[in-house]
């Protein structure tokens, strides 16, 4: 639960760090997707750029954790579950 909390919390704070400044750039009423106009409300295109972007830091975030931990973490049990397999060779 702890390494949730450590992906979750910091990449929300900078989601809405990168909001605030993505849409000071951006008007939201100006956007394109796919080459047709956004037809969303302000509020809906604020909550999806915000999830959006929420989506990739914490994807970042996820990263970081997955590339601190050890051989043995990682490998944890990859071994036990195939037949014929002695762990002590």
């Amino acid at each position: 639960m702890q390494k949730i909390l450590w992906v979750l919390w910091p990449s929300f704070v900078v989601a809405g760090v990168a909001e605030g400044i993505f849409f000071t750039v951006i008007d939201p009423q100006e956007l394109y997707l796919f080459g047709e106009p956004v037809h969303f409300s302000k509020i809906a295109t604020y909550s999806i750029g915000f999830f959006g972007f929420w989506i990739v830091c914490a994807a970042s975030s996820l990263m970081t954790v997955f590339l601190q931990m050890g051989a043995a973490e990682v490998n944890k049990g990859v071994g036990s579950t195939s037949p014929g397999h002695d762990p002590t060779s």
